[in-house]
């Protein structure tokens, strides 16, 4: 009998103490403490992200261009992404002006645009924007031969080219040497031997009675050791400039080949001619309609070329334009940055270098005389006249 309440006791305290640790781990069964409690609230959704439609450019645009709806295009984005001045009506662009280069896929902006060309003016030139800090922009001239027969174009690398010619002056006179020479005669009696004139003027004989100064030779062939025979020499023509090239800048960017375009410049539109205008009335053929049709004129080749050189480049370019030197480009290959030492080119550096030999006066020479060297004539060089057209 007492075993029996013993083992009752026993069994109601297992039970307590079981309920107890339910109770203290959260209502969880035995062995899943891990497992998250079990949740009676709605499933929380996801917000949409409003978005809004902004106005792009479709295709690229340079700087002045008036936009059209040919241009423009409506985009949607995120409205947390838009950015503020954007266009949301395409009718609020449309008549207004590009202020620079915009390319296809830009959303626009109220900075990105005016109203008239006018307000370029308080911009500046697009040009200024591609020139360094640290240098300047100097123009030079240039023919086909000078150019590297026009080959480079904006962005390319060129290096300059200097010729020039040297005379000898006098340092006194700043003349080309040598100087004439003239004989001063003291006009008025003379006095008696050994005494200056009377008169003191004197009259310097010119004109044709001047000659070249030149100096004293000595005839060695009519010399002999009891006598020495002397002579005058005067040159035979003005003394003979003295060439030398070298090369003067290097990696000078090009930044315009001819001329920049004015502020406004427009092409007009050709006039269309009324009908029968220029034919009294008579409609014309289609052959007569064909040659009414003008031509266009090619562009004539540009005549100067605009360099980004450094500021002393510039005053040394434009010394050399004002003293008559002869400017030559030469085009340097891309990615090339390289300076090269060079040396200057003078009639002596030709003979010493390249091996070239004075020819040796015989007593024999070429017929017919050569005084200069001519470029030959081809039969392919003559440009046949075009027959006309009856």
């Amino acid at each position: 009998m007492r075993r029996g309440r013993l083992f009752f006791l026993v069994a109601l305290l297992l039970i307590l103490a079981l309920v107890a640790i339910f109770l203290v781990s959260g209502g969880l069964p035995l062995g899943g403490g891990n497992q998250p409690p079990v949740s009676n609230l709605e499933p929380t959704l996801t917000p949409v992200p409003q978005t809004v439609e902004v106005v792009v450019v479709t295709q690229k645009v340079t700087r002045g261009t008036g936009f059209t709806e040919s241009v423009l295009g409506m985009v949607e984005i995120p409205k947390d992404l838009q950015i503020p001045g954007s266009y949301v009506d395409m009718a609020e662009v449309v008549g207004r002006r590009a202020k620079f280069d915009l390319d296809s896929g830009v959303i626009l902006t109220a900075n990105m645009t005016t109203e008239s060309a006018d307000q370029f003016s308080t911009t500046g030139s697009d040009w200024a924007l591609l020139i360094p800090p640290g240098k300047v922009a100097v123009s030079i001239p240039i023919s086909r031969l000078t150019s590297v027969a026009y080959g480079p174009q904006k962005g390319d690398h060129v290096n300059v080219i200097v010729s020039l010619l040297f005379v000898d002056l006098d340092a006194s006179y700043q003349t080309l040497l040598p100087n004439f020479t003239a004989a001063v005669i003291a006009p008025g009696p003379q006095g008696a031997p050994g005494e200056s004139p009377s008169v003191l003027s004197a009259q310097i004989v010119s004109g044709g009675e001047t000659s070249a100064q030149g100096r004293i030779e000595v005839d060695s062939n009519l010399s002999t050791d009891e006598e020495t025979f002397f002579y005058y020499s005067v040159p035979s023509e003005q003394q003979r400039p003295r060439l030398v090239s070298q090369a003067l800048i290097q990696d000078a960017i090009v930044l315009q080949v001819g001329n920049f375009p004015l502020p406004k410049e427009e092409v007009l539109p050709t006039p269309t001619p009324e009908p029968g205008a220029e034919t009294g009335g008579v409609a014309p053929t289609e052959e007569g309609a064909a040659a009414a049709v003008a031509t266009p004129a090619p562009p004539p080749p540009p005549d100067i070329i605009t360099l980004i050189v450094s500021p002393q480049d510039a005053v040394t370019l434009n010394y050399l334009i004002y003293s008559g030197a002869q400017l030559s480009l030469a085009l340097r290959p891309a990615n090339d940055a390289s300076l090269a030492q060079t040396e200057a080119v003078t009639l002596q550096y030709l003979l010493d270098v390249y091996g070239i030999p004075v020819p040796v006066k015989l007593p024999y020479g070429l017929e017919p005389r050569v005084d200069k060297v001519v470029q030959p004539e081809m039969p392919n060089d003559a440009v046949p006249t075009p027959t006309p057209q009856p």
